[in-house]
């Protein structure tokens, strides 16, 4: 990835805090010489070494995961947005502006294995629903459905653990602007109704 320095973030509190509210991870890994790239949500665990997730078994990853090249890489994209250079100050100054396009993403590079063990995999389900459900003012739980149905569904897939080896957090939020464009970019979210953009605030400040 192009990662200019003003751009890199290495706070590892807001690493964390992009893969928790932007949990649906792109995952690429290698299956005799084609990409297989799948969409799943991952829980980072607390140490940042790992990355927990499960997927169907009849998943092709599955395949990666018991290959002798288990090398994946994870993507998580966090907010982004269209900068128009109507909001810069120095668009007044001399006109040598163009737009850009802010974003916020978190690269994890690991191998993954599979977890193929059923109490852990109930328990996973179940911190997933827990993480999860209160964000829609839910207090639904795993054990909510019916037994023989959860047990059902918990043969259909198997869990992964992705040791990380590598995580790099990219934030291109204008940080290479001026101090007066920086600003004047924060102003314009600060007044838009777009949900999308109010988000990216709370990474711009930090990104600084």
């Amino acid at each position: 990835m192009y990662l200019p320095k003003h751009f890199l973030v290495e706070d590892p509190a807001i690493l964390g805090q992009l893969i928790s509210e932007h949990p649906l991870a792109t995952i690429i890994g290698n299956l005799d010489g084609q990409l297989e790239i799948n969409h799943l949500p991952l829980m980072l665990s607390e140490d940042k070494s790992k990355l927990y997730g499960h997927i169907a078994r009849s998943n092709p990853l599955t395949k990666v995961a018991g290959s002798a090249n288990t090398a994946v890489t994870a993507i998580f994209n966090g907010p982004n947005a269209y900068v128009t250079p109507t909001w810069y100050p120095s668009k007044q100054e001399s006109g040598k502006v163009v737009p850009t396009w802010n974003y916020a993403v978190v690269h994890a590079q690991g191998s993954i294995k599979l977890i193929d063990d059923p109490a852990w995999l109930r328990s996973h389900v179940a911190q997933m629903t827990n993480i999860h459900e209160p964000t829609y003012q839910s207090t639904r739980k795993l054990d909510d459905a019916p037994e023989e149905y959860v047990q059902m569904m918990l043969k259909a897939i198997i869990g992964i653990e992705l040791t990380v080896n590598s995580l790099v957090v990219k934030f291109k939020l204008s940080q290479n602007r001026p101090a007066q464009d920086y600003e004047a970019v924060v102003k314009q979210l600060e007044k838009s109704p777009r949900e999308a953009l109010q988000e990216m605030l709370q990474y711009m400040k930090p990104a600084q």
